[in-house]
């Protein structure tokens, strides 16, 4: 019996051996896990773009594009026929050039005063006035212009007085220059109250300044 117990214990002590030996050599051998390749037709992720502040003053550089101020408009409004809204956004970058106004403002006050070119109030399309310059109530629908490009110099004159005691470097357009406090409103914030009774009118024009960037640079 002696015997036999002792040939039961040298079995299950080579056993062990054997097994230990084999789960250690399957550790070794085992091969890694892979990380799956992209497929070759996959394009790589573009990183985002950070949308950069809008602007709160109104003089200085503007900094969208004629052809994304064009498409904003007409996303706003496609009723509008491209081929002028395409003119208009190029007139609006050239007029408040001249003048040290920043367009953005100025074309984003445009789609604010105008509902997108969609107009409905006191102020008519024949009229070119698109900032409701003089336009106060009943018997009084505001300024008219000749043409678009007086209308938006007009207006951009307008701003600069509100921003600047400098004088219009072109020939003064605006009726009612002559009425504004120069200098009293440097940020689209400071109009509320003076080129606008309403107090949000800064808030208002921000807003879509923010669509605006959003648009023109967001990914």
């Amino acid at each position: 019996m002696k015997n036999f117990n002792h040939t039961l214990l040298i079995f299950v002590t080579i056993t062990l051996l054997f097994s230990c030996s084999s789960t250690s050599k399957a550790n070794i051998y085992m091969p890694a896990p892979t990380t799956p390749k992209k497929a070759a037709h996959e394009k790589p992720e573009k990183p985002v773009k950070p949308v950069p502040p809008s602007p709160d003053l109104i003089l200085g550089n503007g900094t969208v594009a004629g052809e994304k101020l064009a498409a904003f408009l007409l996303k706003s409004n496609p009723r509008l026929d491209k081929p002028f809204v395409d003119e208009f956004a190029k007139i609006y970058i050239e007029e408040a050039a001249i003048e040290g106004v920043n367009h953005d403002v100025a074309f984003s006050q445009m789609c604010l005063e105008t509902g997108f070119l969609s107009y409905g109030g006191l102020v008519t399309p024949d009229m070119n006035n698109f900032c409701g310059l003089g336009s106060i109530g009943p018997g009084q629908e505001g300024e008219r212009f000749p043409s678009p490009e007086i209308g938006v110099r007009a207006q951009i004159q307008h701003l600069k007085a509100y921003a600047t005691d400098e004088p219009p470097k072109q020939t003064l357009v605006d009726p009612r220059h002559r009425w504004v406090r120069y200098g009293s409103a440097p940020t689209i914030y400071a109009l509320a109250g003076t080129w606008a009774a309403d107090r949000e009118y800064g808030r208002k024009l921000k807003n879509i300044l923010d669509n605006l960037y959003a648009a023109s640079f967001g990914s």
